[in-house]
């Protein structure tokens, strides 16, 4: 598989680029030596582009259908404010943001292979945690039962899989936003069906996080990958999974339901799973301290578990990301 670096942009607090959010801001007062940098990186012929933060061990975080790599760096960032010590990788899945869905992409099985690329070109042979929601939790499935020996952490947030299962209807539990005019009405009806939470807090993080990349959407390309969707291999038809694994799931979730996660527990032996009331497919806006409360627990069981699985192992070597430090220069992408 072919892998190549295009372009790569750092920024640090002081310097010319993107105004930083306040939760980024915060992290140079921690000791992280955190930065945020938009790459791009061809990977068999498309160009997949991916937000990194700070430094560390790896963690690639992949996003759900229909958004970008935004919404759960929104989500994910201000947890990281407090927790130093991992490099996170947020890339638009192909067909969505900014990264293409060529003709070459006709399957999950392909974004698959594209994202086991990326992670050869960007991580290497370093051990990295994996994280996903929704669609993206079903891709973290396969990435950790095709590299479960490097993929030594795996968290799931809402994860759709090859099936739909029995899901109930959506039911909005709380409805305090004023929306007369604040959305136009395709994103309005998108925020009502999307939230069983529909708070001013949610329409800001909706706003904010969601709804700007609906127009980035290709959806011809997406409704061909999605036409096969079932992946050759099931994310679980390799052996059990033996590292710390988060489940989390919403109660109200009319579109991965909640009962289907725990159909997954006897593969993942050391897997917390908790389903969260008053939250439903967009979870993470909706609970965000119950998330990052959990979020923290999970990275401390990887932190345990890898000092008796030293991350010194044999797949440990040099990671390409290391020239983000070199004083290499770097073209805006």
């Amino acid at each position: 598989m072919e892998v190549k670096h295009l372009d790569r942009v750092r920024f640090r607090k002081g310097e010319a680029g993107p105004i930083l959010p306040d939760w980024l801001d915060r992290l140079h007062g921690n000791g992280d030596p955190a930065y945020t940098a938009w790459m791009k990186i061809t990977v068999s012929g498309v160009p997949m582009h991916y937000a990194e933060y700070g430094s560390g061990i790896p963690i690639l975080a992949l996003h759900g259908a229909g958004v970008d790599h935004r919404e759960i760096v929104g989500v994910l960032e201000p947890i990281f404010s407090g927790i130093p010590g991992f490099r996170r990788l947020y890339p638009d899945l192909p067909g969505m943001g900014r990264t293409p869905a060529p003709e070459t992409i006709n399957s999950n099985d392909d974004v698959l292979d594209v994202l086991l690329g990326l992670i050869d070109g960007t991580i290497g042979a370093e051990p990295f945690l994996v994280v996903g929601h929704s669609y993206g939790a079903y891709l973290a499935r396969a990435i950790a039962g095709r590299r479960p020996d490097q993929a030594i952490g795996l968290a799931l947030f809402c994860p759709v899989g090859a099936h739909t299962p029995e899901v109930p209807r959506h039911e909005v539990l709380v409805s305090s936003a004023a929306l007369t005019g604040v959305l136009d009405p395709e994103a309005e009806a998108a925020f009502r069906d999307y939230f069983v939470v529909q708070t001013a807090e949610t329409l800001r993080r909706f706003q904010t996080d969601v709804a700007p990349a609906a127009s980035l959407v290709d959806e011809p390309g997406l409704t061909r990958i999605f036409s096969r969707w079932k992946l050759r291999n099931g994310p679980e038809a390799a052996k059990t999974y033996p590292h710390p694994v988060l489940v989390l799931a919403g109660r109200q979730d009319a579109t991965a339901g909640c009962t289907a996660p725990w159909e997954l527990s006897e593969h993942y032996p050391r897997a917390t799973f908790a389903t969260l009331d008053r939250a439903g497919h967009a979870l993470l806006h909706e609970q965000p301290g119950l998330v990052q409360a959990l979020m923290a627990e999970w990275l401390a069981r990887v932190r345990e578990h890898s000092t008796m699985s030293p991350l010194s192992g044999p797949h440990r070597r040099e990671s390409t990301h290391n020239s983000l430090h070199d004083g290499a220069d770097h073209e805006t992408s």
